[in-house]
Order: C-alpha cells, then structure tokens, then sequence
C-alpha cells in the first residue's frame, strides 16, 4: 500500500468569513463567556467582544484602511491582540503577525516586504520598549500628526497605533481608535460583510527562510477558520468547554488553533497572561475550571517541574495540544496521569498549512502518542515520497507532502519561493521526512532542512548565518542545532574568523543581542579553522552536530 492518506467527514468544510463567524458566534453564544484575560481583568462575553471588534473596525475604515491593506500587530497575549485579529476581519484587512521578540532588524524588513499601512504594538515587552524602537527606526514620528504618518523608509505607512495609556508624537492611541468612527464608517463596515470572500487572504505569518529572510506566508479566512475548527473538532469541542491558551498569538497555535477553534464552537478563551509563565498558566487553569490546555513540550515540563505543582487542582481538565516539538514519553506519561488530560492530542503542521494536517484523536493509544503525530485531518491529503517526487510504500521513509483546503495562497510578493514549496499539482513541500504506518500513523523521522526547532520556536540557521557574517571579525560561520534537553534543540555556532581578527563568544553575543530574536542566538559557540566537509567541498553540519554531541558526553 501507498504511502497517500485523504481526511473525510461527515461535518462539511466552514464557507465563510472569520468576520461572519465571529458575529454568528455573537448571535448564538452571546451571553457566554468569550474571553478571559486574567492579567487585564477582562472578562467578556461573545456580545461583548463582537461590540468592541466592530468599534475597532469602524475605527479602522475611518483612518482611511481598505480591504486588502495590511496591518502588523506586534504584541503579546492582550485582548487587544484578539480586538485586532477579528476587527482587521471584519473589514477586510489582512493581519500581519509580527514575533514579539523581534527586534529592529526584523521589524524592518517585515514592514517593509508587506507594505504594512498600519502598526499596533504594544508599549514594552519583557527587555523590549517597543516604542521607542519604533521612534528610533521611525523618526518622522516625532512631528508627524498621528494617522497621517509621511516616511521615506515606509512609503505605505501612515498609522501607528499603540496600546498605552501615554499618548507619545504621532501615535494613535488604541483605545481612541473606536471612538473615531462616525455613522458612515459603521455603515461601510456593514455593507462590506457580503462582499468579504472566504478566499480573501486575511493573515500574514512570517516563517523563517533557507535564504536567510523571512517569508510571509499567506493566509486566507477560508485557510485559518476551518483548520482552527478541525483541530477542537477532533478535541470534542462543545460550547461548555474553556481553553487555557498560555501559547502566543503571533503564531498559528494560539490564533488559529486557539482562538478560531473556540469561536467556531462557543467556547471560551483563557489567557493566563501576556506570556507563558507556569505557574499563572497552572492558576488560570484552576480557577477558570479550564476543560483544556495548548502547550509545547517545553511548557509542559515546566508546569510540571514546579515545586508546588501538585498543589494546583487540574481536575476539570479533559483535553488539549501538545505540539511545536516531539514529545518525551514520560513527559506524555505526566501529562495523562497528573495533569488530569486523558485526552490530549498531538498535532503536526506548518504555518503554510495553516498549521495543522495531522492530528491523534482522543482516544488513541498512549504509543501513538508519542511514536507518531497521529492520522489525517478532514479534507487534507498526504504522501509520502521519494527523492524522485514518486509515493513510496507504507513503512518506508520519505518527504513528507500535503495538499488541500489548508495550503497557503503562496508566500507574499515571493512568486518563486512559492513555486519552490508548493508544486504544480498543489502539494506543499514541508522538508520533513516521515513514515506512514499501515493504520495511517505518521511519524516525523526527521528533516530535509536544517531547521532547528528551539522550544517551539523555527530556527533557520541561515538567517542567524547572514547575521553573523556582518560581524567585522567573522570569515565564515556555519549554525546548526544540537540537543537540548530542556528545549529540544539549542543554537550552535561554528566560526572562522578572518586572519588577525580577535574576538570571543560574548562579544558574539552581545553583538547579536537586541538585534535578532533572543531565541536564535547561539547557545553554544565554537572559533575553528576549518569544518568537516565532502571531497566535493560540501559541509557536513550533521559531523559538526555529531563533534558536539560527542563533546558534551566527554564534559
């Protein structure tokens, strides 16, 4: 038998707007809690939400946003953050997930490869002051009147709105935005719901590069709405049930996993805090008698490593996600008997797959849940293929391939990168390799790529590699993933440096800090003279992540 697996249902794929689904959920659910957000003290119901989103989005379409415009968000976990998911919806703007641990370096080419119109951000974040990166990348602020933004750098830029009670030179301030709709920016966002297309693109999500930049995959309301639903689907997701979502929003766990899977059921959102903290995580679930919890591995363990775990009643949960990583078996094993969650699933995606394609479901046995990533999800087709693009036998290993409803428009602006990842019969190329069992389990056995897969978080080395070069001090650097225990992979650092150059491994780091993501910097660097490499001048990273396995087992 092929190695080939094509979801089925009997529940018919969503053909609507997340706008739509949104204002249904509003119509049926109204009265039931929506959103919680525990560090905000918010606590709303769908009426609630639906009221603010459209406030939002009238705000919106007064600043002069048209459908199709693109708007960054980069925040953490707020109400906020959900107020713009579903109100850049309602009127047709596409949402641009900017990664709160960017820095300028990131924020700049984001803005720029997708002509942001608009950016809301937050004030500050853990080490960021996100307001005045943005002055010091942007300083036509400080004189421009706010909404009306003229700037060289960021010709499509007009709006910069910010979640703070300060009003700062030419910013807007978020919670000011509703109030500056009139009667006819209410009816325009009215009128625009039946011409708003499921097909529309509504979300850009940036994901890491084999070139070194970002790409922006492309989303659509049709994409994101029905992947969010299968997921809690396949969870046994009704209106009484209530999601703890620690995960972050920027990305697909939280959005699309999170917050569309509980809209398109009636459930409620849960939000412990602006980032992943156990302990708030663990109390939030208690508390709010949260039915289930989203996690990666790494988050997992440390809810489970605090000393006063056992101290928290988890007795009201049932189910939820475990994804972003493989998980250990007694990790699993702690999860099902001490969290209370005999129902937790595992799942595996891409951002370009909107994420999710396979998926384990409530009752599968413990060895399929930690050996595989589970079955096919409704409406998805996989294969399984060798070098030459043929369907290799179940049990043998290959490329794994996806194709259907879930697939991205492309990778924005990117025609040819595109073409690279998503072939002319509509398969998306993951880089994974996999092997598909008789049952139509799949296990990830590994990756084509080099991509390091730190905590949750995709690493492509070469991005960190071009960074890198810019060092005055830096000939050559090859980065590649190593082991970790408590992340899964860390970054490692292979440099040559150039004839007379002199520098160390913390003035690596700190030539690198505030500068790419926390998470990309290395963990582990090494000065070399030279790197294990083919006859035919090829380097073996995997014999540099072998020297360093080996190194540390020697310390």
């Amino acid at each position: 038998m092929l190695s080939y697996v094509c979801g089925t249902s009997d529940k018919p794929l969503l053909f609507k707007t997340i706008g739509t689904a949104i204002a249904q959920a509003a119509a049926k659910w109204g009265d039931r809690e929506a959103l919680v957000v525990r560090h905000q003290n918010i606590r709303w119901t769908y009426a609630d939400l639906l009221a603010r989103v459209d406030a939002f989005a009238a705000g919106l379409i007064h600043l002069g946003l048209k459908p199709g415009d693109r708007v960054g968000v980069w925040s953490p976990n707020n109400s906020e953050w959900i107020i713009a998911q579903f109100a850049t919806a309602r009127a047709g703007l596409i949402q641009v997930n900017l990664n709160p641990a960017y820095r300028l370096r990131e924020l700049e080419y984001a803005l720029q490869k997708v002509d942001c119109k608009a950016l809301i951000l937050a004030e500050t974040f853990k080490s960021s002051d996100y307001v005045s990166m943005v002055q010091a990348l942007i300083p036509e602020l400080a004189t421009a009147a706010p909404g009306a933004l003229k700037t060289a750098n960021f010709p499509a830029l007009n709006a910069v709105i910010s979640i703070s009670e300060t009003a700062q030179p030419g910013f807007l301030r978020f919670d000011d935005i509703a109030g500056l709709a009139d009667k006819p920016d209410h009816t325009r966002l009215h009128d625009l719901q039946p011409v708003l297309q499921p097909d529309d693109p509504i979300n850009i999500q940036f994901t890491s590069g084999t070139t070194g930049q970002p790409k922006g995959a492309t989303l659509t309301h049709h994409n994101i709405l029905n992947n969010g639903h299968f997921v809690t689907e396949r969870q046994g997701f009704t209106e009484q049930d209530r999601l703890c979502i620690p995960v972050p929003l920027y990305h697909c766990f939280g959005m699309v996993m999170g917050v569309l899977g509980c809209i398109t059921h009636g459930a409620c959102m849960v939000f412990p805090d602006e980032s992943f903290d156990p302990a708030a995580t663990l109390k939030a679930v208690e508390d709010e008698k949260c039915t289930a919890l989203y996690a990666v591995p790494t988050m997992f363990i440390a809810m489970l490593e605090l000393p006063n775990f056992t101290e928290y009643n988890l007795s009201t949960l049932r189910t939820g996600v475990m994804a972003g990583s493989i998980c250990p078996a007694d990790v699993m094993k702690r999860v099902i008997g001490e969290m209370n969650m005999a129902g937790v699933t595992i799942a595996y995606g891409m951002t370009e797959t909107s994420p999710v394609s396979m998926q384990t479901k409530l009752n599968d046995p413990f060895e399929k849940r930690v050996a595989t990533v589970g079955q096919i999800h409704p409406f998805v087709e996989v294969k399984i293929v060798n070098e030459n693009g043929r369907a290799v036998m179940r049990g043998q290993q290959g490329e794994f391939l996806t194709r259907g409803y879930c697939v991205m428009l492309g990778y924005w602006g990117d025609g040819k990168k595109t073409r690279e990842s998503i072939d002319e019969n509509g398969w998306m190329h993951t880089g994974d390799l996999a092997v598909m069992d008789d049952q139509g389990y799949v296990n990830i056995t590994g990756r084509l790529k080099d991509m390091i897969i730190r905590g949750g978080e995709n690493i492509y080395p070469r991005e960190v590699e071009d960074y890198l070069y810019t060092h005055p001090a830096v000939r050559d650097v090859q980065v590649f993933g190593i082991p970790d225990q408590k992340f899964g992979e860390e970054v490692c650092a292979w440099i040559q440096l150039k004839d007379g150059a002199h520098t160390d491994a913390d003035a690596i780091t700190n030539f690198c800090k505030g500068q790419i993501a926390h998470y990309k910097l290395p963990r582990h660097i090494r000065f070399v003279t030279d790197y294990p490499m083919t006859v035919t001048g090829k380097i073996q990273k995997f014999e540099m992540r072998n020297q360093m396995i080996a190194e540390f087992k020697r310390s």
